[in-house]
């Protein structure tokens, strides 16, 4: 059984989705109400299963070349949220 999360509001006693669904007309749907379950907290083993996938993680090794274009990258998307912020909110404490 596949899964596909689905956000929609009840009218008139009716679901109804925020977009079109592509499914055969006919299909079998469950709703539930409520939270999707990505809130509710990880089981001791979730957590350890999820910490031994972390461990077996390589470090990532950049080249010295793409790592400098990277850094200037930051700089000027840094340079440039700076130069486009909005001052209009110095106004407001005048």
């Amino acid at each position: 059984m596949s899964s596909l999360l689905l956000k929609g509001v009840i009218r008139n006693g009716r679901v109804e989705v925020d977009e079109p669904i592509d499914l055969p007309e006919g299909t079998e749907v469950v709703v539930s109400s409520g939270t999707t379950g990505h809130d509710d907290p990880m089981s001791p083993a979730e957590i350890a299963r999820v910490l031994a996938a972390m461990h077996q993680l390589q470090p990532l090794e950049i080249p010295d070349d793409v790592g400098a274009d990277l850094d200037a990258w930051e700089r000027k998307l840094n340079q440039h949220g700076i130069d486009n912020t909005d001052t209009g909110i110095d106004d407001v404490f005048r």
